[in-house]
């Protein structure tokens, strides 16, 4: 018998699992023994999508939009997301420079394809997604990570930025609002980094705005809109966490036309259109009534305040009110270097990172966090607010049980 062990190929062995699907998964696996964990570790709304957006994919369905539909998307879908972008940003796109792709991650890993070469450097301030290095290096590109800290708001300085630009940067991928820190860029902190970019013309930008409508300060804001910029920037955006379609995978990226035409010939090679009776759905979410949008930001204002209130209380975590999205990022670097205690699984053993303190918090209090390891920022905990708030008042008493015991 051929004992040959096969391996995978280079480009997959290096990459990294997504450490937050990894603790989804885990939790799932102790819910299953009959555990009862509590997830705060997934990045996805707990609503039901509307009605109104429902009641659009079963007529579809009813009126057999059951055929393959052009690469980027029905056209009028891509007129209504342009339609989105003018009334809601003030930006004009045409619908050929959209390309509709299944799920928002889709969207952004079609982008960093079609912009990637070889040896290109991409900036990435972290903490960041755990996808974005991921997707650079499948690219062949070379991630630059800068560091951002609590202290300044996780968010990247145009200092930071121009130290970090170099003859090989091509790419500078940015987040708001955030995952995992929930901050946001204003206006004027995007005019400035617009403005170090503007002395880099070879830098292209993707503008990851998939949490555009969970923003607790204001009006939301897009580097796309710093004029000098338009024709250098990738909008990456979808329904998923504002209509709470995150099942559905309807994302899309509004680009310059040159690269929309190259994420459409890589995005017919690959998957061809996402799912048609989908596409109608996300159709009606962006013509129709927007006052579900609002009433979810709204419930995800009062948990954001709830669970902020509540982690203020347990000693050792020193929290930063998020200022959108539906998670928050805790420092925990003053638990780091205790020991787990007799009577608690893994006694004995010292918890040095994050990490180990996610996984403590998972067999001890039941709860499921992500490290900030995983987004490139040790010493903090992400959790999501995406649940009830009896959920987050009880992990919240369980966390701070769990850490008590330390």
């Amino acid at each position: 018998m051929d004992k040959t062990e096969y391996q995978p190929s280079a480009r997959i062995q290096a990459l990294s699992p997504s450490a937050t699907l990894a603790m989804s998964q885990l939790s799932s696996e102790l819910r299953a023994q009959g555990i009862d964990v509590i997830n705060l570790s997934v990045g996805e709304p707990d609503f039901f999508t509307p009605d109104h957006i429902k009641q659009a994919a079963i007529q579809a369905v009813n009126d057999n939009f059951s055929f393959y539909t052009p690469v980027p998307g029905y056209l009028s879908l891509r007129k209504a997301i342009c339609d989105k972008l003018q009334r809601e940003n003030g930006l004009f796109f045409t619908p050929e420079q959209i390309v509709v792709g299944n799920g928002a991650k889709h969207a952004l890993c079609n982008t960093v394809m079609a912009i990637v070469n070889p040896g290109d450097e991409v900036v990435i301030p972290m903490p960041a997604w755990v996808s974005y290095e991921q997707m650079v290096i499948l690219a062949g590109g070379t991630p630059v990570t800068v560091e951002t800290t609590l202290e300044q708001g996780f968010k990247l300085t145009p200092e930071q930025l121009e130290a970090a630009i170099t003859p090989r940067t091509r790419l500078l991928m940015l987040c708001s609002p955030s995952n995992p820190t929930g901050s946001i860029y204003s206006r004027a902190e995007l005019d400035a980094l617009g403005a170090v970019l503007e002395r880099h013309p070879q830098v292209l930008v993707i503008a990851d705005e998939i949490y555009e409508h969970i923003n607790y300060v204001g009006r939301h804001e897009s580097i796309a809109a710093y004029a000098p910029l338009a024709h250098r920037v990738a909008i990456i955006n979808g329904v998923s966490k504002a209509y709470a379609m995150t099942g559905w995978r309807i994302g899309y990226v509004a680009a310059p036309l040159w690269l929309a035409k190259a994420v459409n010939k890589l995005q017919g090679q690959y998957t061809s259109n996402a799912s048609s009776i989908a596409q109608m759905a996300a159709e009606a979410a962006y013509n129709g009534p927007q006052e579900c949008v609002e009433q979810m930001r709204r419930a995800f204002l009062r948990r954001r305040d709830l669970i902020v209130g509540l982690l203020h209380d347990i000693p050792g975590l020193e929290v930063r009110v998020p200022e959108g999205a539906f998670y928050v990022f805790p420092r925990v670097t003053a638990l780091l270097g205790r020991t787990i205690p007799a009577g608690c699984e893994g006694a004995g053993t010292v918890i040095t990172t994050a990490t180990d303190l996610a996984m403590y918090l998972l067999r001890e209090a039941h709860v499921a966090t992500v490290s900030g390891d995983a987004f490139g920022s040790p010493g903090h905990l992400r959790l999501s607010y995406a649940t009830s708030d009896d959920n987050l008042r009880a992990a919240a008493a369980r966390i701070k049980t769990a850490l008590a015991k330390l």
